[in-house]
């Protein structure tokens, strides 16, 4: 099965709701809809380069290095 690429609008809102709103993985997959394993992922890549939020206004989507891929 191959692995598809999130958007950067639903990276940002991961970002958004965890580490702004302080939601719950559940909370965020239910926002969203993907699968909590996505949501966790995200966000543990967010914090293995300190991204922190909100994000830089001048980090493109190409800049981010949450959206590559492993």
């Amino acid at each position: 099965m191959s692995r598809s690429h999130l958007s950067m609008r639903k990276i940002r809102e991961i970002l958004r709701l965890r580490l702004d709103c302080k939601c719950s993985y559940q909370e965020i997959t239910n926002s969203i809809n993907i699968s909590c394993s996505t949501a966790s992922e995200c966000i543990r890549r967010a914090k293995a380069v300190n991204l922190s939020w909100p994000l830089l206004t001048e980090l493109t989507d190409e800049q981010c290095p949450v959206s590559k891929s492993a």
